[in-house]
C-alpha cells in the first residue's frame, strides 16, 4: 500500500486526499488546523489532520504538497519529517519555481512540479465542493506514474514548461479580480478586457524567453476563456484579498517581472500591479 501524505488538506488538499483514498493509500493528513475529517462531496476522508510534524508516523511515499506557494516554509516541518530520498514530492501550487522552492526542505526527495486545473471551494471547516473535472499535468521524469496512480486526471507531458507557463498566464490575469475585489464579471468591461489580454501577453513574452512554446494568440484563448466563466467565478487570490489573507502575488505576479529581467523583457503592466499586489496583501 502507498503512503501517501497530503499536507494542506484545504480546497485542493482535500480534493486529492478523496482521489488519494480511492486508489487504496495509507493516508495522512497534515496542516495547520486540526480537523477529526474532511468531507469532499459525499465522500469523507478520515483524520485527524496532524498539526505537529513530530506525530508524523512514517515517510511518505508520495507527498501531495498543497499548501499556496507564500505558505510553503511554513509546512518545512512537515516536509521534513515526511520526506526522503525515495519520496516523491508532487507541489500541487500555482507558479513555475516549485522544484526551487520546494527543494531546500525535503532532502533529496523528487520533486514534481504540477499544473493543476481544478476548481474547489470550502464551504465549511472540514467541507469541500468540487466544481470542476480534475485536470493535472506533470513532466514525463521519475516520479510521473507514482502521482497518477493516486491522483484523477492526470496527463503526463514531455514539454512542461510550456503548460506552466499558460497556467501562469491565466493566474497572472486573475491577480486582477484581487486588485478590483470582482470576479470574472470584470471582464465584461471592454477596457478590463484589454487590460488582461495585454497582461496575458506580457507574461507570454516573458514565457517564450524562458522557453514555452506559446504564440500572442495563446493570449486571446485566455481572455476567451475567462470571460466565458460564470459572472461570480472567482480566484483564490480574490478570495485571499476578500478574506483579509496574505496574497499568493509573488508565485502568480512577482515571478513575471523577475524572470523578465533576467531576459531583458519589458513588462510595463506586471511593474505596476506586482507592488499593489503587495501592498494589498493581508
Amino acid at each position: 500500500m502507498t503512503r501517501v501524505a497530503v499536507v494542506g488538506p484545504g480546497a485542493i488538499g482535500g480534493a486529492v486526499a478523496a482521489m488519494a483514498q480511492r486508489a487504496g493509500a495509507e493516508l495522512v493528513l497534515c496542516g495547520r488546523t486540526p480537523l477529526e475529517r474532511l468531507v469532499v462531496g459525499e465522500e469523507v476522508v478520515p483524520g485527524p489532520v496532524l498539526t505537529d510534524p513530530a506525530a508524523v508516523p512514517w515517510r511518505a511515499d508520495v507527498v501531495l504538497l498543497a499548501v499556496k506557494a507564500h505558505q510553503t516554509e511554513a509546512a518545512s516541518g512537515f516536509l521534513r519529517a515526511l520526506a526522503g530520498p525515495e519520496t516523491v514530492v508532487a507541489v500541487l501550487q500555482n507558479g513555475v519555481e516549485q522544484r526551487e522552492l520546494v527543494a531546500p526542505f525535503v532532502a533529496g526527495a523528487k520533486v514534481l512540479p504540477t499544473v493543476v486545473w481544478l476548481a474547489t471551494e470550502v464551504t465549511a471547516p472540514g467541507h469541500v465542493r468540487v466544481v470542476t473535472p480534475p485536470r493535472f499535468v506533470v513532466p514525463r521524469e521519475p516520479g510521473a506514474e507514482a502521482v497518477a496512480a493516486l491522483l484523477e486526471g492526470v496527463e503526463i507531458v514531455d514539454d512542461f514548461t510550456t503548460q506552466a507557463w499558460r497556467k501562469l498566464a491565466v493566474n497572472a490575469v486573475a491577480g486582477l479580480m484581487a486588485l478590483t475585489g470582482r470576479p470574472a464579471v470584470m471582464f465584461q468591461s471592454p477596457k478590463a478586457r484589454q487590460l488582461g489580454r495585454a497582461l496575458a501577453a506580457e507574461t507570454l513574452a516573458v514565457a517564450r524567453a524562458e522557453g514555452a512554446d506559446v504564440t500572442d494568440a495563446v493570449a486571446d484563448e485566455i481572455i476567451e476563456f475567462i470571460t466565458g466563466l460564470p459572472e461570480d467565478a472567482g480566484s483564490s487570490i480574490l478570495a485571499d484579498r476578500q478574506a483579509g489573507r496574505p496574497l499568493e502575488w509573488e508565485a502568480r505576479n512577482g515571478v513575471v517581472a523577475r524572470r523578465a529581467r533576467i531576459h531583458g523583457v519589458p513588462t510595463p503592466i506586471s511593474d505596476v500591479i506586482v507592488p499593489l499586489l503587495a501592498a494589498a496583501s493581508g
